[in-house]
């Protein structure tokens, strides 16, 4: 398996929906937009401003050909 979430056949419609509203469309684009105008300094300043929100502790991994 690949690791991503099984969608169910409502979501998978949901999803559909949406891919067809013109104007859900235009949202993503600008929101896409958008977040393609700050600078390096700001995105850096974001993630550090946030990184109290998420638990840092590294996940396990067992690999048998040590490759992560």
């Amino acid at each position: 398996m690949s690791g991503s979430e099984i969608l169910s056949e409502k979501e998978k419609r949901e999803m559909l929906e949406d891919s067809r509203d013109v104007n859900r469309g235009r949202a993503f684009e600008a929101a896409r937009l958008r977040s393609q105008e700050g600078s390096l300094d700001e995105y850096i300043d974001f993630l550090s401003e946030n990184m109290k929100l998420f638990e840092l502790a590294p996940s396990k991994r067992i690999t048998e050909n040590y490759k992560l």
